[in-house]
């Protein structure tokens, strides 16, 4: 890309200059816009393939318009040094149209091409088009590296995203191209337990007596494999002794609402008692 762009600047009388090193402010009037503008629409997830960047290329497309048509901005006037203090002053809000319609040194013919461009350009078709756009990326972010087909972009519907903006206050803006947190794809292994090899000898006590204490426990097991277990052994006994309760638990609610229910008279039987005569 360098040898094109340097080959045109020459070609145009065009100076181009190198930036210091550790020096960011050097292209401040181009970086600034990429915090502001690019990664606040694009993201930090990575792009890969021709299908992500035409997804890119419709993206900028909706998003140059939007912003230089109907997006306003500051620009600093000037400011004023007085000791440790920094007083500035800006300009009007205006959008980047107005600025270059008014600015003097832009040739008569360049305003007249952008005039019919802002008068036939929807703000609302844009902000769609911009969505459907990055919903693109996004699902190529979430499959990077599971398939390279091109899927065709979907397309744009303008009146259903003019319905949602009622309650799109709601939730807030959520872009799909954002950071999203990562979800593990398979299943998390059980990792084995030194009580595996005892589980029934272990639920028979607490059948036999279910008050008994994880300490109790702990010290019968010393005393079956005293080369095994320790007092270091306390809390691994106190998570299994309380996960079984919390399975009995559930057993005996579970048990106990069939139970009743069985017990219960139906809907229809009920529905009869109510309207039968008496004598």
């Amino acid at each position: 890309m360098n040898e094109p762009v340097l080959t045109w600047c020459r070609e145009h009388g065009l100076e181009v200059i190198r930036a210091r090193a550790y020096r960011k402010n050097d292209h401040a009037w181009v970086e600034q816009k990429n915090g502001a503008i690019v990664r606040r629409l694009v993201g930090y997830g990575r792009l890969e393939g021709l299908a992500s960047a035409q997804a890119l290329v419709r993206l900028y497309a909706a998003t140059r318009l939007h912003t230089n048509l109907f997006q306003p901005s500051f620009k600093l006037k000037h400011k004023t040094r007085i000791g440790a203090r920094v007083i500035k002053r800006y300009h009007a809000p205006a959008i980047p149209a107005a600025r270059v319609l008014a600015h003097p040194a832009v040739a008569e013919e360049s305003k007249e091409a952008l005039r019919p461009l802002q008068a036939q350009s929807d703000p609302v078709q844009l902000i769609t088009e911009i969505r459907a756009a990055q919903a693109e990326l996004g699902k190529r972010i979430d499959r990077r590296g599971l398939d390279g087909a091109h899927v065709p972009a979907a397309p744009v519907d303008l009146e259903r995203f003019t319905t949602g903006l009622r309650i799109a206050w709601r939730q807030g803006e959520q872009r799909p191209t954002h950071r999203r947190p990562d979800r593990r794809r398979k299943p998390v292994p059980r990792r084995p337990s030194m009580l595996d090899d005892l589980h029934e000898q272990i639920c028979a006590w607490l059948a036999d007596d279910p008050v008994v204490t994880a300490t109790e426990i702990l010290a019968r097991l010393k005393a079956m494999h005293p080369e095994k277990f320790t007092d270091k052994q306390a809390r691994t006994v106190q998570r299994a002794v309380k996960q079984w309760r919390a399975l009995e638990a559930r057993r005996i609610i579970i048990e106990g609402a069939a139970v009743i229910s069985a017990g219960l008279p139906s809907a229809s039987a009920t529905a009869s008692a109510a309207v039968r005569p008496t004598a």
